[in-house]
């Protein structure tokens, strides 16, 4: 069984079942069933309940006997964002043309603020050319994509720029420099492997939250390169119908499942993360 971070699995059952569709408190032993059925066990998956408390994702209390979570407002916020480009309808192609420049300087004693800002430009497609140097493919909104960090960004911290390539500077170098092609090329392989066949829908939760884990992972690698920097065979356009295939078959199944869960009937969404 391919290795999951337990993180991202409930980011994907949280996205998928339970912001914008189920307020209401989950007992732990729901999330530690499904996860269990993702290979993760009990210990690593009550410490990533724990740290996702730590972290202001997920609020916690004590019902009866039991322990509960929710999502606080901040990680509706942030699923929700996420859910855009998760179902987005061309998920591996920039947006606009042009590149998107960003430079920064942060001290030693803004290390874990240098580390979150890292961990948002990767997600937002950039790769860095040099030190301190980072670039995107398109038109990225930096304004939303920093919004959480903006408090304990110093004034002047960040620069960012729009730029167009110039004839007698190709950009093929930076991009080159930026990002490991074949290594973006092997996740797309990988999720083929794992997603490529027909669905099965004998365990329609579990699956359908490994799914999306795993294409969070994916679009986490992939930063949107324009078609004129990717061989001809790019293999995108066959992990985005991989996953709409897996989607649509395992929507109706995995909800009904996490109703059974959960003691409710959840009504199946397309737009979780």
């Amino acid at each position: 069984m391919r290795s999951r971070k337990p993180r991202r699995l409930l980011l994907s059952l949280l996205g998928n079942h339970v912001v914008d569709g189920y307020d209401e408190w989950v007992r732990a032993a729901a999330f530690l069933e499904v996860l269990s059925g993702a290979g993760i066990g009990q210990a690593a998956a009550r410490a990533a309940l724990d740290r996702m408390v730590v972290v202001g994702m997920l609020e916690r209390r004590k019902d009866g006997r039991e322990v509960v979570f929710r999502p606080t407002p901040h990680a509706r916020r942030v699923i929700q964002g996420a859910s855009a480009r998760v179902h987005g309808p061309r998920p591996f192609e920039p947006t606009g043309d042009g590149w998107t420049l960003v430079t920064f300087a942060l001290s030693e004693k803004h290390r874990q603020t240098r580390h979150k800002l890292r961990a948002a430009l990767l997600w937002e497609g950039f790769g860095a050319v040099r030190d301190g140097l980072w670039i995107a493919p398109g038109e990225v909104d930096l304004t939303a994509a920093l919004e959480r960090l903006q408090p304990d960004l110093p004034a002047g911290a960040v620069v960012a720029f729009r730029a167009h390539e110039l004839t007698a500077f190709p950009v093929a170098p930076a991009v080159a420099d930026a990002w490991d092609l074949a290594a973006i090329r092997a996740q797309h392989e990988l999720f083929l492997r794992e997603w490529g066949g027909e669905p099965s829908l004998v365990q329609p939760l579990v699956d359908q939250t490994a799914l999306v884990a795993d294409w969070l992972t994916l679009q986490r690698t992939d930063p949107r390169l324009p078609q004129e920097f990717l061989d001809s065979d790019w293999p995108a356009p066959c992990t985005v119908e991989a996953f709409r295939t897996w989607m649509d078959a395992l929507s109706a199944p995995a909800a009904e499942e996490f109703g059974s869960l959960v003691g409710k009937a959840v009504a199946p969404r397309g737009s979780g993360v």
